[in-house]
């Protein structure tokens, strides 16, 4: 086994069909953000992103792209912000993991959201349930499913959606839209969202805005951005944009306005899109790992994800250890326990409620 390294942009036409050759034969690297066109997207923006060629002899067995940061830690591309990561690789591969981040000049790889069935997993990795919707039998099959298992919320929603036509006008609901001025209305609800629940603003950083303005710009058979939006009387009031490749949307930033949060915007919005996504040949919604209310009730499957790494003995793998794991294992058990997730939701949204009232005053 010989492992090349390459940034992204480095890479051979060659070398991205053999990536997408790879990932569509293994249906568990149906994932945009496991996609060449990612990688190379966020590698233009950040240059610490890189690529591991795996050759077997003359045969192209695996691709790993990752991020290089200081003391040798890894992280997977766009680390943070995605809800596939891992290695596209032939079946059956083998090789050993540590041999592998050495030869990416790592002493650690991080991962929080590795697909099932990777080479890089032990069973000391932790697993967390991912939800999807999953449309491969049709909408029509979904919503009798959903009317089974969340009848209660499905009933709720479709009163509050005749209730917001009959308040305040007709809907109307545009998918795979362009236009730059919908993203930033949308990415405008996002930012309040963050702040509103106490969380870190993704959008304030400047190269996150320009990724996903250049997905948005993306559209190709094998990969693309999608975005759409629900509108009552002409008027935005939730949307979302996404990752596809041609079979799988991916569920990234959704948002809606919160004049109108008693309609429950943000659950109409997302069976419009999964009608919508459905007739565009979208056979899975990947929510992401999450233990989101909305997530819970519109699920009809979930994939597993993990969390954890892979180390070999170096000086960046103990700092990490020091920095990371405890903390790490302090969040684990904290997401665990529904009464301790509770209160840590509504400390992150008091305080996200008194920093809005620092920063208007």
């Amino acid at each position: 086994m010989r492992v090349s390294i390459v940034h992204p942009r480095d890479l051979a036409e060659s070398d991205i069909e053999r990536w997408r050759t790879l990932q569509g034969a293994d249906p568990a690297f149906d994932s945009p953000f496991l996609s060449p066109e990612f990688t190379i997207t966020v590698g233009d923006l950040q240059d610490q992103v890189r690529v591991a060629v795996l050759q077997d002899g003359q045969d192209t067995v695996g691709f790993f792209p990752y991020e290089r940061h200081p003391m040798g830690i890894g992280k997977p591309v766009a680390a943070g912000l995605t809800d596939a990561q891992g290695l596209v690789h032939a079946k059956d591969l083998e090789f050993d993991p540590q041999r592998l981040i050495k030869s990416c000049g790592l002493g650690v790889f991080e991962f929080d959201h590795l697909v099932a069935g990777q080479p890089l997993l032990t069973s000391r990795h932790t697993l967390h349930p991912s939800p999807i919707i999953d449309l491969r039998d049709g909408y029509d099959s979904y919503i009798e499913t959903i009317k089974l298992t969340s009848g209660k919320t499905y009933r709720s929603t479709a009163y509050k959606s005749r209730k917001l036509q009959r308040d305040v006008g007709p809907l109307q609901h545009d998918y795979a839209v362009t236009d730059s001025a919908t993203l930033r209305t949308l990415l405008g609800w996002k930012t309040g969202q963050y702040r509103r629940t106490g969380r870190t603003d993704r959008f304030a950083r400047p190269w996150i805005v320009e990724l996903v303005e250049r997905l948005l710009a993306t559209d190709t058979e094998h990969f693309g951005g999608v975005l759409d939006m629900l509108y009552v009387d002409g008027r935005p009031v939730a949307g979302h944009f996404g990752l596809r490749t041609a079979t799988t949307l991916a569920g990234w930033f959704p948002a809606y306005d919160t004049s109108f949060a008693k309609y429950s915007p943000g659950l109409i919005h997302h069976l419009a899109m999964a009608e919508k996504a459905a007739k565009a040949g979208i056979e899975v919604i990947d929510m992401g790992r999450g233990e989101k209310e909305y997530k819970e009730k519109l699920k009809n499957g979930e994939y597993e994800v993990a969390e954890g790494q892979v180390a070999r003995p170096s000086a960046g793998a103990g700092v990490h250890w020091m920095l990371r794991v405890p903390v790490r294992k302090a969040r684990g058990t904290v997401l665990a326990n529904p009464v301790l997730r509770s209160t840590a939701d509504r400390a992150l949204k008091t305080f996200g409620r008194l920093r809005t009232s620092l920063q208007s005053s």
